[in-house]
C-alpha cells in the first residue's frame, strides 16, 4: 500500500502534521481560546505580512470582499450568480464607489455546515477582506460569527434564518434576508385562520431546526395553538430515518405537518410521505420557504414529482414589484447561461436578496470611504502569546474600522431588487413580509400575503396603504385534490378507544346511572353524548369509565382534574360549567341550561278574613287611600266658588267632599262638576281608578283561585342574612361558591348524598338537626320537587349556568361535539330526550309567589305621578285666574269713590261666591248709568 503525501493547504507550504490536544476541563473558555483551538486543527497559515499593522492611506482602488457559499445547493448556485452580477454592475458604475472597485472572492463549502465554511473564513483573513457574505447555512453562521467578532469583519448572510443569530450575540452578523421568526409567526396565522389547534414539527435536528421550531412554539402559543408532537430528523439522516419518523408521526391525532428542513432532503420527506399514504385528502402539509426556493429554482421538476406534492402549502419571501426588480429578472436567463455550469435555473427569492446584499455592501463602503478614506488592517497583540512554531496565528490581521464599516452597513436606506433595505434596531430588515402558495398543477399558485403589520391577507403589504385590508386567503386545493377544508386531526389511529370518565352517582340517578358493577351507563347526559357522536362525521371509539366508590357522590372537580394528569380523555355527566373549570379543561356547548335555586318546606296559606287586602301591598294600599283624598280636596278648591254643591257649612262640605272622594272608586258621584279645570282633573282620575280597579280585581282572583303556599324562607338573601343551616349536594361545587361569593360560614353547610337525606333534612329543619334550605342546581331540585310538592322552590333563580362535556384544553373533539349539539337542539332531539327521562314534574312549578303576585307601589309609580302632575297643574291655573280676577276688581273699585263698595282681602275674595262679585259689578254700572242721566237732564 502507498502512504499518502503529506497534505498541503493551498496558504502554506508546510506539511499539515496533526497535533494531540491535551485534555482540559473546559477548553473553550473565551473566543481567543476556541480560535486557538481551530487553528491548531485545521493548518499553519502564515497570514499577510509580518509586521504590526498594514495601511492604505489613501482611498483604495479595489476592496476584498469574500463570500462562502455551497455551489450545488438550490440557495448557492442562484446565490453565486447573484453575487457575480451585482459586483460587476458595481464595478461598472463608477458612482457607486467613486471609482473603487470591488474584488469578490467565493468559496465552495461542498453542502458543508461547518468545517470547510471556518476554514474558507479564516483564509480570507490573508487578503485584508473587509467584509464576508455569507455563510449559507445557519449552523456554519453560528460559529464563523464568533470569529467575525473577533476579527471585526462583517459578516452579510442572505439565507441564515435562525433567529437566535441575534446582534446582541454576534453585533457583526448582520442578516440580509428575512429571519425565521417572521416565517414562524406566519405559519403560526397560518394554522389560527383555520382554527386548528394542533400541529406536528418535522425538523433537522441542528442549530436551523431546532431555533426555528422553538420560535413556531411561541407564535402558536400566542394563539392559543401547539405543537402536539415533534420529529426530529438527524441533519446526516437516511431514508430509513426518514420512514421511522413518519411512522411515528401517522399515529398521532394530529393531521397539520409542519416540515421546516433543508431542500437537499425536504423533497426526499413528502415523497416518503406519499408512499406511506399522508399526502391523501384529511391532511395538511405546509412547508417552510424551503419548498418555493426549489420549485422556484428547479423548473423542470419530474411530473411525478409534483404529483406527490399537489395541496402542500409553502411560503415564500415577499418581494414587491418594482421596475429594478424586473429589469433583473429579465437579464435572469442570460446571466445563469453565461455564469453558470449547472445549465438553466430559476431564480428564488434568496438571489434576490444576495444580489441586494451586494448593493447593500457598496453603500455602506462609499459611506464608510467618504468618512475614513483608509482602510487598515493589524494584528492582535493578545496573541503574541501563541507566536511561535509553524502556525504563525500571532499575525492574525484585525480590521481596525471594521466598527465603523458595520455602522455604516445597519444605517443604509436604500431601495433594491427586494425593496426598500433598512434594518430596524434590532438589526432585522424592515417590513418582512411572505407570500402563502398553494402547489397546484404543474406550479404554484398564491393565495394570499402575510406582513408583520397586516397579517394576512389577499392584498399585497405595499398595496394596503390604499386597499382596504382583507382578513382572509383565497381558496385552497388540499392533499387529495379537495377544496374543503381539512378537520387537522382525526381520532389516534393506534387503537386506542377515548377513555370518557362518569360520575358514579348516589343521587339523581335519571341523569347518569351505572348499570350495576359493569362500564355500562344510562341517563340523560348519557343519552344527549351518544347522540351527538353519532352524528359526529368520523368515527370516534369510546369506552365509559366509573368514577367514585358508589357510596357517595364524586366530588366533580376531582373528577375533572383526571382530565389533566392524562387518566381520562373527557369527562361525561352532570357537570356544571364554572369559571374555576374552565381554566383547566375545555367545555362543549351547555346541553342543560340550569342555575342555582334555593328550596325550602313550604305550607299551604288558609284563607282569612282579611284576603281581600293581598292584592296591594301596604304601602300601596295607603298611597292609593290618599289620593282619594286628595282628589276630593282638589275638586272642593276648584269648585266652592261656583258650585253650591261645595258649599256651605264647613261639616256639609267635608262630608260632601270625602263622599266624592271615595264614590269615584265605584263611578257612583252624583255631584255635579262644573268647572272646566274640574272636570279636567275627574278624567284623569277616574282613568286611573279604572286601571286600579282592574289590577285589584285580577289580583284578589288569583289569590282566591290558585292554592297559596307559604315559607319562611324567601329566597338566598333571606338564607345569607340568618344563621340557619343551609344543604347542599356532596361532590358539586355549590360548597365553594356559597363560601365565596356570598361569604356564608362552612359550619352552617350541611352535605347531602341523596334525594332521601334531602327529604329528611328539609322536615326535620334546623332545629332538630336538618336545614332550613338546600341551595342546588334547578335541573336536580325540579326532579326532586316532582314528587315532593310539601316543599317548593322559593325566591328567584340567582345564576345562570350550564351543564357541558369536558374535554383537555383546546380539543378539537370539543369543538366538533359542540356543533353536535346545537345540532340536536335544532332537529328537537335534544327535548325529545329530555321529555325521556325528566318528563311528568308535578309540583315543580308550585312556588312561593306570594309576595311576587302582591302588587307593589313601584308598579302604580307612573300612574301615580301622573295624577299628582295633573292636580298640581289645574291647582296652578286656578290660582293664576283668582289672582287675575283680584286685579280687575281692584281696579275698578275707587278709593274716591264714595258708592263703591270696598275691596275684599284676597282670601275673602277667594272664599266668597264668584256670582256675588259679578253681581256688585253690574249694579255699580247701573248706578253709574242714573246718576248720568240726571246731569244731562
Amino acid at each position: 500500500m502507498n502512504r499518502r503525501p503529506p497534505r498541503r493547504f493551498p496558504c502554506s507550504s508546510t506539511p499539515y502534521v496533526p497535533i494531540l490536544i491535551p485534555h482540559r476541563p473546559n477548553p473553550v473558555k473565551s473566543t481567543r481560546n476556541m480560535l486557538w483551538l481551530l487553528a491548531m486543527l485545521f493548518c499553519n497559515w502564515p497570514l499577510i505580512g509580518t509586521g504590526t499593522s498594514s495601511t492604505v492611506s489613501t482611498r483604495p482602488d479595489v476592496v476584498n470582499i469574500g463570500a462562502i457559499l455551497s455551489y450545488n445547493s438550490s440557495i448557492g448556485k442562484v446565490a453565486k450568480v447573484a453575487l457575480e452580477t451585482a459586483v460587476e454592475d458595481v464595478n461598472s458604475n463608477p458612482t457607486v464607489l467613486n471609482g473603487t472597485k470591488l474584488n469578490l472572492t467565493m468559496q465552495d463549502t461542498k453542502l458543508s455546515s461547518g468545517f470547510l465554511g471556518i476554514v474558507e473564513a479564516l483564509r480570507f483573513m490573508e487578503n485584508d477582506t473587509v467584509a464576508i457574505i455569507g455563510p449559507q447555512h445557519s449552523v456554519m453562521a453560528h460559529v464563523i460569527s464568533h470569529i467575525a467578532n473577533e476579527l471585526q469583519v462583517p459578516l452579510l448572510s442572505f439565507a441564515a434564518t435562525d433567529p437566535t443569530l441575534n446582534s446582541l450575540q454576534f453585533p457583526y452578523f448582520v442578516r440580509t434576508t428575512q429571519s425565521d421568526l417572521f416565517q414562524m409567526a406566519a405559519v403560526a396565522d397560518i394554522v389560527n385562520y383555520y382554527v386548528w389547534r394542533d400541529v406536528i414539527a418535522i425538523y433537522i435536528d441542528d442549530d436551523h431546526g431546532r431555533n426555528g421550531v422553538v420560535a413556531l412554539e411561541d407564535k402558536l402559543a400566542e394563539n392559543r395553538c401547539k405543537i402536539s408532537y415533534k420529529a426530529p430528523l438527524n441533519p446526516k439522516l437516511s431514508s430509513g430515518d426518514i420512514t421511522n419518523q413518519l411512522v411515528k408521526v401517522a399515529l398521532m391525532e394530529s393531521r397539520v405537518i409542519i416540515l421546516h428542513i433543508y431542500a437537499t432532503w425536504g423533497l426526499e420527506v413528502l415523497d416518503a410521505a406519499w408512499d406511506m399514504g399522508m399526502m391523501r385528502s384529511g391532511y395538511v402539509w405546509i412547508a417552510t420557504d424551503w419548498l418555493s426556493t426549489v420549485l422556484d429554482t428547479e423548473s423542470s421538476l419530474p411530473s411525478a414529482a409534483m404529483d406527490r406534492i399537489q395541496g402542500v402549502l409553502t411560503l415564500r419571501m415577499h418581494t414587491p414589484d418594482s421596475e429594478l426588480k424586473r429589469k433583473f429578472v429579465s437579464r435572469w436567463s442570460n446571466l445563469t447561461t453565461a455564469k453558470s455550469d449547472n445549465g438553466l435555473f430559476g431564480l428564488n427569492s434568496y438571489g434576490l436578496y444576495a444580489y441586494d446584499t451586494v448593493m447593500l455592501l457598496a453603500q455602506a463602503l462609499d459611506a464608510f470611504l467618504n468618512q475614513r478614506e483608509n482602510i487598515s488592517f493589524s494584528n492582535d497583540q493578545s496573541l503574541s502569546e501563541f507566536r511561535g512554531g509553524n502556525l504563525h496565528f500571532d499575525n492574525m490581521s484585525i480590521f481596525d474600522e471594521g466598527n465603523h464599516l458595520l455602522i455604516s452597513i445597519l444605517q443604509v436606506n436604500i431601495t433594491g431588487v427586494t425593496g426598500q433595505i433598512k434594518f430596524n434596531s434590532n438589526g432585522n430588515l424592515m417590513h418582512p413580509a411572505y407570500e402563502v402558495i398553494n402547489v397546484v398543477g404543474k406550479g404554484m399558485r398564491t393565495i394570499g400575503y402575510w406582513s408583520n403589520s397586516s397579517r394576512l391577507s389577499v392584498v399585497p403589504p405595499e398595496k394596503l396603504n390604499t386597499v382596504t385590508p382583507s382578513d382572509h386567503l383565497y381558496g385552497v386545493i388540499w392533499p387529495g385534490q379537495t377544496t374543503q377544508k381539512p378537520r387537522g386531526w382525526v381520532f389516534s389511529s393506534n387503537g386506542r378507544q377515548l377513555r370518557v370518565g362518569v360520575p358514579n352517582l348516589v343521587s339523581f340517578r335519571e341523569f347518569v346511572f351505572r348499570v350495576g358493577n359493569s362500564d355500562i351507563f344510562h341517563g340523560y347526559c348519557i343519552d344527549i353524548f351518544i347522540a351527538a357522536v353519532e352524528i359526529l362525521p368520523y368515527a370516534l371509539p369510546y369506552k365509559f369509565i366509573p368514577f367514585g366508590d358508589g357510596h357517595s357522590n364524586p366530588i366533580k372537580t376531582d373528577l375533572l382534574y383526571k382530565i389533566t394528569t392524562n387518566d381520562f380523555d373527557a369527562v361525561v355527566g352532570d357537570i356544571t360549567i364554572t369559571t374555576n373549570r374552565t381554566k383547566i379543561v375545555d367545555f362543549t356547548q351547555p346541553y342543560v341550561e340550569s342555575g342555582l335555586v334555593v328550596v325550602a318546606p313550604v305550607q299551604k296559606l288558609n284563607s282569612s278574613v282579611w284576603a281581600f287586602l293581598r292584592p296591594f301591598t301596604v304601602m300601596m294600599w295607603c298611597v292609593t287611600g290618599i289620593f282619594f283624598l286628595v282628589v276630593g280636596a282638589v275638586i272642593w278648591i276648584l269648585e266652592r266658588r261656583t258650585n253650591d254643591v261645595f258649599r256651605g257649612p264647613p261639616r256639609k262640605q267635608f262630608v260632601t267632599t270625602v263622599w266624592f272622594s271615595f264614590s269615584t272608586l265605584f263611578f257612583a258621584h252624583r255631584e255635579k262638576v262644573e268647572s272646566t279645570l274640574g272636570r279636567f282633573v275627574l278624567i284623569i282620575w277616574l282613568s286611573a281608578v279604572l286601571i286600579l280597579n282592574s289590577s285589584y280585581t285580577a289580583s284578589l282572583t288569583s289569590i282566591l283561585t290558585v292554592e297559596r303556599l307559604s315559607s319562611p324562607i324567601k329566597g338566598i338573601e333571606s338564607l345569607i342574612t340568618s344563621n340557619d343551616p343551609i344543604g347542599y349536594q356532596h361532590g358539586t361545587f355549590v360548597e365553594n361558591y356559597l363560601t365565596e361569593e356570598y361569604n356564608i360560614q362552612k359550619n352552617r353547610l350541611v352535605s347531602l348524598n341523596s334525594e332521601e337525606e334531602y327529604e329528611k333534612a328539609l322536615k326535620d329543619g334546623p332545629k332538630n338537626g336538618g336545614v332550613a334550605a338546600i341551595v342546588d342546581m334547578r335541573a336536580y331540585m325540579e326532579l326532586f320537587l316532582s314528587t315532593r310538592c310539601e316543599f317548593s322552590i322559593v325566591g328567584q333563580e340567582f345564576t345562570k349556568l350550564g351543564w357541558g362535556f369536558a374535554f383537555p384544553r383546546d380539543s378539537p373533539i370539543a369543538v366538533d361535539l359542540s356543533t353536535a349539539i346545537l345540532k340536536l337542539s335544532e332537529n328537537g332531539d335534544l327535548q325529545k330526550i329530555h321529555d325521556k327521562w325528566l318528563a311528568g314534574k308535578a309540583c315543580s312549578s308550585e312556588g312561593t309567589k306570594e309576595d311576587v303576585d302582591r302588587l307593589p307601589l313601584k308598579s302604580f309609580w307612573g300612574l301615580f305621578l301622573l295624577c299628582g302632575s295633573t292636580f298640581l297643574l289645574a291647582l296652578l291655573l286656578y290660582i293664576i285666574k283668582l289672582v287675575i280676577q283680584y286685579v280687575r276688581l281692584s281696579r275698578r273699585s275707587s278709593p274716591t269713590d264714595n258708592n263703591s263698595r270696598p275691596v275684599p282681602s284676597f282670601f275673602s275674595f277667594m272664599v266668597e261666591k264668584e256670582e256675588d262679585h259679578v253681581h256688585d259689578h253690574h249694579h255699580d254700572i247701573e248706578e253709574e248709568g242714573n246718576s248720568g242721566s240726571k246731569r244731562r237732564y
